[in-house]
């Protein structure tokens, strides 16, 4: 049985911390962005940690 790989998509998106937290960007960023207020964007622009009910389904995915 080979080794299962790791979702190289994921591994693009999410960095690991290190106390082995999972940090995550925001979505919403990439466009239509004169729609949103300055602060919206400017809290956008902040990286948020992967929440605790995907967190384990998350790491599935990214382990090597």
């Amino acid at each position: 049985m080979p080794k299962m790989k790791s979702k190289r998509a994921l591994l693009k998106r999410i960095k690991v911390t290190g106390s082995g937290k999972l940090r995550r960007f925001s979505s919403h960023v990439s466009h239509l962005s004169h729609n949103k207020s300055q602060k919206q964007k400017r809290h956008l622009r902040k990286p948020s940690i992967v929440a605790n009910s995907d967190y384990k389904r998350v790491k599935y995915l990214i382990q090597k």
